[in-house]
């Protein structure tokens, strides 16, 4: 957590609490990261997980309870501290809403980021989101 905790709540209007009884990470009161039951995984939200799946599979994957979801799982053990960083900074920005993400883009001399069709859509809420849609053959 030594090496977790500095890198998330760097992010603006990040809050720290519990999720499954784990360290959990939140902004606009969304999950966005937290640690897994067995302490040495991380589950991080995401509409990029194959991109990651591929880019190393011994550090990313995903369990049966993931398929349909937009999390990826990453041994804590395996990560780069540079990969942590932009992948907790992609998570934050799908988690934290246009209005937080333009005033911090707006602090950084940014201009806005638009994230890729196919994100994970939001519930009638708007809280949690909805599994992504299985493809079906014809």
């Amino acid at each position: 957590m030594e090496r977790l905790r500095p890198l998330l709540l760097s992010l603006p209007a990040v809050t720290e609490g519990t999720s499954y009884g784990t360290p959990g990470f939140f902004v606009n009161k969304k999950l966005f990261v937290r640690i897994k039951e067995d302490g040495e995984t991380l589950v991080v939200y995401t509409d990029e997980r194959e991109k990651w799946l591929k880019a190393d599979p011994e550090v990313y994957f995903f369990t049966e309870h993931y398929r349909n979801y937009p999390w990826v799982l990453v041994r804590l053990v395996r990560v780069r501290q540079k990969e942590l960083k932009i992948l907790f900074q992609a998570a934050w920005r799908l988690r934290a809403g246009k209005k937080l993400v333009a005033e911090l883009d707006a602090k950084k001399g940014k201009a806005p980021v638009k994230h890729p069709a196919g994100t994970a859509k939001k519930s009638a809420k708007g809280s949690a989101p909805k599994p992504l849609a299985k493809k079906t053959k014809r």
